[in-house]
């Protein structure tokens, strides 16, 4: 069979899907604006092409997002026409759509199978524009528009693909009526032989630090610090948490920028902000227990992970961060907020405890009692990683998953676009 995947930033989502495809005797090919030159993979050959345009200015701003979706896919296209014209014919397209580059793939294969990586539909309930009363929306009545603009693209796939696949049952639970029978649900799945326990760990802080499993260590991690995740709410439980755990060390991973919600002001980040509005309630030595990390190579993560005493997890009702399956499996201690992602793979005082998302004193108090529990830390850790062994594996449940997803996909039918 032959496969076409499509994603702005390879391998992202295909990462282990990919090759395992080409070790099974289908021929892969990738198409990718990351490289600009072709390439071969793990026995998938890479195509680059090329965004051109730029957005318009002076454009309405609820179609900007869109423009920016057209201009990939208007590029992807004429990529897919180069493939085509060098006789590439596919039986198969895996994309992940949410960057608009598929949007016109059906134009040039009509009798591919077009199976999209489903990961949110965007939803003008409270619950995702007003979720946090900290930040409000400015004009719910204009937000509910600008969501349904948002969804624009969402929309045009849905007219052209075959199938669908999400991540979690949550994830799913976004799309409308219309896409249910198309959807199925498999995670990407996590490594559970590379990430596990290990007593051994070992995480240097810097030249003068190591943390091992002896240290008292609290974990959070964002990919970027933003208030999507709950790092506002974590920041400020950070003087008490200090005061309570005079020898523990907080280690935070994450970057600067913005990857879900609304940005910070002009010249601001969210990092900072949050850190500027408590570093003058906790004294010097407390603060110097405090460290950032940032990004970090994932060996240094898997090592935060491993000596990580409990692990703090908030979300918003949102996409589910790989990052709390990959805690679970190393057999961290895991508080985390009660929402409706985390209570897919999370039950209370199973696999680990919930908070209210804005409950930052509880949040707190539930820190410092597990803390003070080696016993139940390792009830729920050992816990939290037999479910991920259960349902999340890579090897043994959803790279077969994936695979068996694909192979049905290019033996089923084309389902006409439908205009």
């Amino acid at each position: 069979m032959k496969i076409l995947l499509i994603h702005q930033n390879f391998p992202g989502q295909y990462k282990h899907l990919a090759p395992a495809l080409a070790a099974r005797g289908h021929q892969v090919v990738a198409l990718t604006c990351k490289i600009k030159e072709p390439q071969t993979w793990q026995g998938v050959r890479i195509a680059p092409y090329e965004v051109k345009g730029a957005s318009t200015k002076g454009i309405h701003p609820w179609l900007a997002d869109f423009e920016t979706k057209l201009l990939r896919a208007t590029s992807c296209y004429r990529g897919a026409i180069a493939l085509k014209e060098q006789g590439f014919e596919p039986d198969v397209i895996c994309a992940h759509h949410g960057w608009g580059e598929s949007m016109f793939l059906k134009d040039v294969w009509p009798t591919a199978r077009l199976g999209l990586y489903c990961e949110l539909y965007h939803l003008t309930t409270d619950t995702f524009i007003n979720f946090d009363p900290e930040f409000p929306s400015k004009n719910p009545a204009a937000d509910t528009l600008r969501i349904r603009m948002k969804n624009l693209n969402n929309r045009m796939h849905e007219e052209i693909m075959d199938a669908g696949i999400s991540p979690t049952r949550f994830q799913a639970s976004t799309f409308p009526d219309r896409w249910q029978d198309r959807l199925t649900v498999a995670h990407d799945g996590i490594d559970t032989d590379m990430v596990r326990p290990d007593p051994m760990a070992r995480l240097q802080i810097d030249d003068k630090l190591t943390l091992t499993r002896d240290d008292e260590v609290i974990t959070f991690i964002n990919r970027n610090l933003e208030p999507y995740r709950g790092y506002h709410v974590f920041m400020r439980a950070l003087p008490d948490l200090l005061r309570r755990r005079p020898k523990a060390h907080v280690v935070v991973l994450g970057g600067d920028g913005t990857s879900y919600g609304s940005k910070p002001p002009k010249g601001q980040t969210w990092k900072q902000i949050f850190i500027d509005e408590v570093r003058g309630q906790i004294p010097t030595p407390h603060w110097n227990r405090v460290h950032f990390l940032g990004r970090v190579p994932y060996d240094r993560f898997l090592a935060m992970m491993q000596v990580s005493r409990v692990h703090v997890y908030l979300t918003y009702p949102f996409v589910l961060s790989w990052s709390l399956l990959e805690a679970m499996s190393a057999g961290a201690a895991i508080v985390a907020s009660d929402t409706a992602p985390v209570r897919e793979v999370m039950t209370e005082d199973e696999t680990g405890w919930m908070v209210d998302f804005f409950d930052r004193q509880t949040l707190v108090d539930r820190i410092s009692a597990l803390l003070d529990d080696p016993e139940t830390r390792t009830r729920l850790g050992a816990n939290a990683r037999s479910l991920v062994r259960d349902r999340y594996d890579l090897q043994s449940i959803c790279l077969p998953q994936h695979l068996s997803w694909v192979e049905q996909l290019g033996a089923s039918p084309a389902r006409p676009p439908r205009d």
